[in-house]
């Protein structure tokens, strides 16, 4: 393999932070925190009923006027990123990454201000990392007396919905679908004005970068973990490359080539080399080897095979993490896979986890 490829999402495989659900409960508190969840769950369900032209994690456009009518600004959003923690083992992962001549590229639904910082962290330049742009004093023009007023009147509702029952999550569609595809534009505030780089829009951003650096898409790995990546998971599996899902839920995981769950994202190494050997297959076969052989793995580390681990992870083979050759799970086993994952989800990204 003469280029190797590699595709971050960002929040979840580098960082635990959701910035977006951190800005609104910093500033607003466990309301704010409230209509992240709403919007969120909103999200989801239009999202899966492939409404057109509707992208997963176009959250972040539906929160614009939101995070307006608070006075929220870009520099608070920069503020409560600079608090983001990092993945652990991320750092590792990206610097013996380089070491062995891989490309890195995150490809990201957040807003420039906290992916940006990510990727710097991280060592990645801005060059190559894909986000949401977002201008908020720039659409701070758009909003006019009659915006304000609708964003809050919609508040106050949606914050009286629980999400628990299906009658309530019928009418919180309703209403949403009223304030974004109807009245906002009415007064001359257009949501999707801010274009999200989520669900197809990732894997047109991936597709591009590969053309582009001349690597077919059956020699890049992409790594994701929720519905804003299932496209861009999908796209590399079905092109003949390696679509890890790592600490994944139910959107995420059925569209992938193979699972890692862990607390630590530095056993990605160990499909990344096994990538470069020998392509899907080596990979598979190796997730295939620890996912059977695992225990005996860990009693005793001597004798793995030099295939299974380069030896930079030996120090680290107490840390609990499990692979999953997906594309050989039936329906039950992914069921299986799904709910390992969600528990080291919500090891790694506490309340965010719980979001699609």
């Amino acid at each position: 393999m003469e280029r190797k490829l590699i595709f971050f999402d960002l929040e979840g495989p580098l960082s635990p932070q959701d910035n977006a659900y951190e800005v609104m409960r910093t500033h607003l508190g466990a309301e704010g925190a409230k209509i992240f969840e709403r919007i969120s769950k909103y999200d989801d369900i239009i999202s899966l009923e492939g409404r057109e032209g509707y992208e997963p994690g176009d959250t972040l456009a539906l929160l614009v006027p939101f995070l307006l009518a608070h006075g929220i600004t870009a520099e608070d959003i920069r503020k409560v990123s600079e608090k983001a923690g990092l993945v652990s083992g991320s750092r590792f992962l990206c610097d013996k990454l380089r070491e062995r001549g891989w490309k890195i590229y995150i490809i990201s639904t957040s807003y420039e201000q906290h992916a940006l910082n990510i990727g710097e962290k991280l060592g990645i330049p801005a060059e190559n990392v894909v986000c949401t742009k977002l201008n908020l004093d720039e659409r701070r023009k758009e909003m006019s007396e009659k915006v304000f007023a609708l964003v809050h009147k919609y508040e106050r509702e949606i914050l009286e919905m629980p999400l628990t029952e299906e009658g309530s999550l019928k009418r919180l569609c309703e209403r949403l679908d009223a304030l974004f595809f109807e009245e906002l534009p009415a007064v001359g505030f257009e949501v999707f004005e801010t274009k999200v780089v989520g669900g197809e829009r990732k894997a047109s951003a991936l597709r591009e970068i590969a053309e582009r650096e001349g690597v077919a898409l059956e020699d890049v790995v992409a790594v994701g973990d929720s519905i804003t990546d299932f496209k861009m998971l999908d796209a590399v599996r079905r092109s003949g490359g390696l679509a890890v899902v790592f600490n994944g839920n139910e959107y995420a995981v059925p569209y992938a080539s193979v699972g890692l769950a862990s607390t630590d994202i530095r056993f990605l190494l160990i499909l990344c080399d096994a990538f470069a050997a020998g392509g899907k297959k080596e990979a598979l076969d190796v997730a295939s080897a620890w996912e059977e052989r695992g225990d005996a793995f860990r009693r005793e580390p001597e004798s793995i095979p030099e295939r299974f681990i380069p030896n930079e992870l030996l120090a680290f083979i107490k840390t609990p993490f499990f692979f999953h050759n997906i594309e050989r799970a039936d329906e039950r086993k992914k069921e299986e896979i799904v709910s390992i994952h969600k528990d080291f989800r919500v090891r790694v990204r506490k309340s965010a986890g719980l979001l699609g």
